[in-house]
C-alpha cells in the first residue's frame, strides 16, 4: 500500500542518504516535524532512523556512512551502478538523467552524480509522478540494495525500506527474486498513487524540506 505522501516521505529519505554532516544534525528537528503526525509503515522507518541519529555521534555516523556504502559490497548509492556497471552505456545514462532533470526546471549542479539516490529522490519528491517512474526503472537496483542493507543490520536499511515503501507494487523478499524483478522489469500498477504531476510545487501545506542539490534553473 502505498503511502499517503510519498513525496515527504522521499525528500526526508534524500536528506537521510546524505553523508551526516553537522547540516543534518541542524535539520533534525525539521525532518522530524515533517513526519509529524504520519503513522504509516515507511513513516516509522524513516523516523526510525532520526532516532538513531539523534543519539549518534556524528563522528561515529559518518564513519558507519563511509564503511556502509561503497561498490566493493555491492551497497551501492550510484542507481545506474546496478544497471550498467562501469561501462560506456553508464555516461549515456547519467546524460538522460540531466536532460530530464533540466526538463522539469531543475539543474543538477552538485557534485555527486546525477544518479546518486539522494539526488534521485529529490527529484521524485518534488515531481511525483516522472519522478515515480524514474524510481521505477531502478527498481531492481534499489531493492538489492535494500536487501543488502538490512543483511547488515544497519540502520540505513529503515530508510531503504521506506523509498521502496513508495512505490506501487510488492518489493521482492530475496536477492533471487530482485534479481528476476531486473530481468522482467518493475510492477506497473497504479493504485494509490496520486500524482502531482511535472509542474508540481513543494509537497504539502506548511512542509518546508531543505533541497540542496537542485537550485532553480533561472531563466536569461
Amino acid at each position: 500500500m502505498t503511502p499517503e505522501n510519498p513525496a515527504v516521505l522521499r525528500l526526508v529519505a534524500a536528506r537521510c542518504l546524505r553523508y551526516p554532516d553537522e547540516e543534518l544534525y541542524a535539520q533534525l528537528p525539521l525532518l522530524n516535524a515533517a513526519l509529524d503526525g504520519s503513522t504509516d509503515s515507511a513513516a516509522e522507518r524513516l523516523q526510525a532512523f532520526l532516532d538513531v541519529a539523534a543519539v549518534t555521534e556524528p563522528l561515529d555516523l559518518a564513519a558507519h556512512y563511509t564503511s556502509t556504502f561503497d561498490t566493493r559490497n555491492r551497497r551501492c548509492l550510484y542507481l545506474t551502478w546496478w544497471t550498467d556497471g562501469d561501462t560506456r552505456r553508464r555516461g549515456l545514462s547519467l546524460v538522460g538523467l540531466k536532460r530530464l532533470y533540466r526538463d522539469h526546471g531543475l539543474e543538477f549542479g552538485g557534485q555527486e552524480l546525477p544518479d546518486f539516490l539522494p539526488a534521485v529522490l529529490e527529484f521524485a519528491g518534488r515531481h511525483e509522478e516522472p519522478g515515480t517512474e524514474l524510481l521505477q526503472e531502478h527498481r531492481a537496483g534499489l531493492e538489492l540494495l535494500r536487501l543488502a542493507l538490512t543483511e547488515t543490520g544497519t540502520p540505513y536499511a529503515d530508510v531503504l525500506e521506506a523509498v521502496c515503501a513508495t512505490l506501487p507494487g510488492t518489493s521482492p523478499a530475496t536477492k533471487a527474486e530482485a534479481k528476476a524483478l531486473a530481468k522482467a522489469g518493475p510492477p506497473r500498477e497504479s493504485v494509490g498513487l496520486e500524482p502531482l504531476g511535472p509542474g508540481a510545487g513543494p509537497p504539502g501545506p506548511g512542509v518546508e524540506l531543505p533541497w540542496p542539490g537542485f537550485p532553480e534553473r533561472k531563466a536569461f
